[in-house]
């Protein structure tokens, strides 16, 4: 007797030749548009979990400061920015203290830089996963990205120094906080969409991912206001991160009021890039286990 069986990116087609032979499965990707099946994430959210996990631990196994490293780097990148940024190049920080200038668009971006570098590099490291057990693919490179989130709450507590050191008093501006990390997330998991699966056909990938995220660092008002740009400022609106860490000064510190247009900007790129990164990916995907 033949069965058929159907997942979301493979059809499953058992074949029983007869009595006393054995069954044969053919498995042949599905044509067309495949479209997200939420149902199906939701039962595999335990995995979603465990992946996350498992990222957490490869990061800090055997180190010796082990999660200490989420503060070391952004605090010393900041130390290192304010010393040649701050004093040697006298870079304006629209009338705040340079260190706390610097630091609170380092915490956004460094939590994006790797979340953007895991993401892309993600699929290509559990090749041995992908290619024994079906699961959605999807779950990969937002685990990595998930689990860069609790470097950034370990790094918040360094903000929070440095807030009261240079006697900054929190507003109500920073209930917009958790979105802001939503939209970051969001951009992160939409560039490592695209990134992963393209790092499965080109290995190049790899070698660009660190190259691209210092050039958008720069690219990026972390080190420098976008008041720098004068009649040029509107050239930073087609950064999505641009109107991002902007925002995040505005509401953590609330020094200058939130340009609500600029952050309505960076959402909307980071959706464009969020659902094109998913339908890009999900259109690989079916390719995924025999090239990876």
């Amino acid at each position: 007797m033949s069965a058929n069986v159907r997942t979301p990116d493979r059809d499953f087609v058992n074949l029983s030749p007869g009595d006393g032979a054995g069954a044969v499965t053919v498995i042949e990707p599905k044509r067309g548009w495949v479209g997200i099946d939420f149902r199906e994430l939701w039962r595999y959210r335990e995995l979603l979990y465990f992946l996350t996990w498992r990222d957490i631990k490869i990061r800090y196994k055997q180190t010796l400061l082990g999660a200490m490293w989420a503060i070391i780097q952004p605090t010393f990148t900041m130390i290192v920015f304010t010393l040649f940024f701050g004093r040697l190049a006298k870079m304006p920080s629209d009338g705040i203290a340079y260190p706390i200038f610097v630091y609170t668009g380092l915490l956004p971006w460094t939590y994006f830089a790797n979340a953007v570098g895991n993401a892309g590099n993600s699929l290509v490291g559990s090749r041995n996963l992908i290619t024994k057990v079906y699961f959605p693919r999807l779950m990969i490179p937002m685990g990595a990205a998930i689990a860069g989130l609790l470097d950034l709450v370990i790094g918040m507590s360094v903000l929070g120094v440095l807030m009261a050191y240079y006697h900054f008093v929190p507003s109500v501006g920073l209930l917009l906080f958790p979105v802001l990390v939503f939209f970051t997330f969001l951009l992160a998991v939409g560039a490592g969409l695209w990134l992963s699966a393209l790092n499965v056909q080109f290995r190049d990938i790899k070698y660009v991912i660190p190259f691209m995220i210092q050039i958008w660092l720069f690219c990026t008002p972390v080190i420098y206001p976008t008041s720098l740009l004068k009649k040029y400022k509107w050239i930073m609106t087609l950064n999505p991160m641009g109107g991002l860490i902007e925002t995040y000064r505005a509401c953590v510190l609330g020094h200058r009021p939130i340009e609500w247009a600029s952050l309505a900007v960076s959402c909307s790129l980071i959706v464009a890039i969020f659902i094109g990164g998913v339908f890009y990916f999900r259109r690989m995907e079916r390719t995924f286990a025999d090239v990876v």
